[in-house]
């Protein structure tokens, strides 16, 4: 299984922002970098067949954004195992549901894809994989999927995946 981590684009600082933490939005920016990131990873072939996604509307936004850049057939689908607070094991027993030949798009937020990269490549919950907003790593998990059980392809911040999508 082929499992891409992408974290939300920029969005609205939290002091500016008067609604609510689920319906803080992406800037016009952070949607526009976005947008160039999935190119960045239209280039490198990417092709998922699935795409998850935490509610929270920043990552919503984020997956509708790359969903239409990457041209995926299945819709996005809002899992709360995505979450900020999330532990790892909820989003690996969502994956292990998954088929085994799938490419699935994660899209959530930091602190938890640091904890869930942690625990599928070093098999610990741990935060020593940070990433930039729309910042992505690419893993190749085996099946059936365990912790510590993961190979990283490439880890990428958003700048990198830009230029690419540039070229």
């Amino acid at each position: 299984m082929d499992c891409l981590l992408i974290r939300h684009g920029i969005a609205v600082e939290q002091e500016e922002w008067k609604g609510t933490e689920a319906d803080r939005p992406l800037t016009e920016r952070g949607a526009k970098r976005v947008a160039q990131v999935a190119s960045g990873l239209q280039w490198l072939g990417v092709k998922p067949t699935y795409i998850l996604s935490s509610p929270l509307l920043r990552a919503a936004d984020t997956a509708k954004i790359v969903h239409t850049v990457l041209n995926v057939r299945a819709s996005v689908r809002l899992v709360d195992e995505l979450l900020p607070h999330a532990a790892p094991e909820s989003l690996i027993t969502v994956l292990q549901r998954l088929p085994p030949n799938c490419c699935v798009l994660c899209i959530g937020h930091e602190p938890h894809l640091s904890r869930m990269a942690g625990t599928l490549l070093t098999g610990k919950p741990t935060t020593a994989f940070a990433f930039k907003k729309a910042g992505a790593c690419f893993l190749e998990v085996t099946v059936p999927v365990k912790p510590g059980k993961a190979l990283l392809r490439w880890w990428m911040g958003p700048a990198q995946l830009r230029a690419i999508g540039k070229a």
